[in-house]
C-alpha cells in the first residue's frame, strides 16, 4: 500500500449526526477485524537497513543544527507538523538568547512498511532524554515519522509525538519479513476509519463529553483533558469581561496507520489548536495581554491586543483505533507533542 497525502479536514466535516451513526456502529460492531498479514511477495522498495541509515542521518544533523543554532539547517531535515513546531521553537530561542535543545536518542525499534514508488515513510519509537550540557534528562518514548515525498526530495522528519506517561508503545502487526502492515485509511473493520479520528477527537476537545463523539472517543489528556483545560481558560477570560474560544482543527500533513498485531490501527496525524482572546464584538479595549511563549511569533513586536490575540498551536498525535469487534471500544490517543505555531494581535 502507498501512502497519500489527505486533504484538510475541519471540525464541521462530521456533524452531530454523523458522530452519533457512528458510535452506533461502533457498538454493534461494523466489521470482522481484516487478519494483520501482507500478501505473499510483496515488494520492498525501502529496507529496513536503508530506514536506519536516514534515522542515523536525521540525528548526527540535527544534533549538529541544535549545537550550532542554526535554524536553516534545522528546518531543513524537517517537514509539515516537526517543521511548523520547530520554526515556532527557533524564533522564541532566538528572541529569548537561549541555546537551542539537544536530545540523545536510544533503543531505536523501526517500523517500515511494505512499499513500491512514493511517497516512503517508515515509524522510529526511540527512548529521547533531553541533553543539558551532559546532564540527561529523563527518558520519553517517543515515536518519529519519517518521509520522502518523491525521488527528487530529501528524507525528513514530519512529526514526532511522546508517549504519554504510562502508555506502552502497542504491538505493531507484521509480515514474513518483519516489515509492518500499513493499514487503509477507509479500513471498515476499526471502530473508526482512520481518516475520521482526529476529526472524532476534535468534538471532544471542542465540545467535551456531551458531544456524540465521545461514545467512541477515550478520556484522556488531548481529548476531555484538552476540554476542561480549555473550558477553565474560557472561563477565567469571562470573568475578566473577555471571550476565549478554541477550535482543534484539521491541517494539511499526510496522515499514516500501520496494523496492530492484536487487531485495530496505530494513526499518525497532525492537528492546529487555534485559540482566541477577544473583547465582545471585537471593539477596541484595553490590550490583551500576548501569552509570553508567543511574543516573539507576533510578525512585528509592535502588535498590540486592542480587539483580540490569537494563539496557535501545532501538534502531532498518536491513537490507537481498535477492532470494531472489540466490546466497548474506544480510539485513544496515545501519544502527542505540541507547539506553539502562530501568534498575531490587533
Amino acid at each position: 500500500m502507498t501512502h497519500r497525502k489527505r486533504g484538510i479536514w475541519t471540525r464541521t466535516t462530521i456533524g452531530s449526526a454523523a458522530l452519533a451513526a457512528l458510535a452506533v456502529l461502533a457498538v454493534q460492531g461494523c466489521a470482522p477485524a481484516a487478519p494483520a498479514t501482507a500478501d505473499a511477495g510483496v515488494q520492498h522498495d525501502l529496507s529496513i537497513a536503508a530506514a536506519k541509515v536516514v534515522y542515523q542521518t536525521y540525528l548526527t544533523e540535527s544534533d549538529a543544527a541544535a549545537a550550532q543554532g542554526d535554524a536553516t539547517a534545522g528546518l531543513a531535515i524537517v517537514a509539515d507538523a516537526e517543521w511548523t513546531q520547530l520554526k515556532g521553537q527557533y524564533a522564541a530561542l532566538t528572541a529569548a538568547g537561549t541555546p537551542v535543545p539537544r536530545y540523545q536518542y536510544s533503543a531505536p525499534r523501526f517500523y517500515v512498511p511494505a512499499q513500491t514508488g512514493y511517497p516512503q515513510w517508515f515509524l522510529v519509537s526511540a527512548q529521547r532524554r533531553a541533553d543539558t550540557n551532559g546532564h540527561l534528562g529523563p527518558a520519553v518514548t517517543t515515536l518519529l515519522v519519517f518521509e520522502r515525498a518523491k525521488a527528487a526530495r530529501a528524507w525528513t522528519l514530519n512529526g514526532s509525538a511522546a508517549l504519554h506517561q504510562g502508555q506502552p508503545m502497542p504491538a505493531i502487526a507484521t509480515d514474513p519479513d518483519g516489515y509492518a502492515v500499513e493499514a487503509s485509511t477507509t479500513d471498515a473493520s476499526l471502530v473508526l476509519a482512520p481518516d475520521a479520528v482526529g476529526a472524532t477527537q476534535a468534538a471532544v476537545a471542542d465540545e467535551g463529553p456531551a458531544n456524540p463523539a465521545a461514545a467512541v472517543t477515550g478520556s484522556g489528556p488531548q481529548t476531555t483533558g484538552l476540554y476542561a483545560a480549555q473550558a477553565a481558560r474560557a472561563r477565567a477570560e469571562a470573568a475578566q469581561g473577555l471571550r476565549y474560544q478554541w477550535l482543534l482543527a484539521g491541517a494539511p500533513f499526510p496522515q499514516f496507520e500501520l496494523r496492530l498485531a492484536g487487531g485495530g490501527a496505530l494513526v499518525l496525524y497532525g492537528m492546529y489548536l487555534n485559540t482566541t482572546t477577544e473583547h465582545p464584538n471585537l471593539v477596541s479595549g484595553s490590550p490583551i495581554p500576548v501569552p509570553a511563549a508567543f511574543t516573539p511569533l507576533l510578525a512585528a513586536p509592535s502588535e498590540v491586543g486592542y480587539h483580540a490575540v490569537y494563539a496557535n498551536w501545532t501538534y502531532q498525535f498518536a491513537a490507537i483505533d481498535p477492532p470494531a469487534s472489540a466490546p466497548s471500544a474506544k480510539i485513544d490517543v496515545i501519544a502527542s507533542t505540541g507547539g506553539p505555531s502562530y501568534g498575531h494581535a490587533y
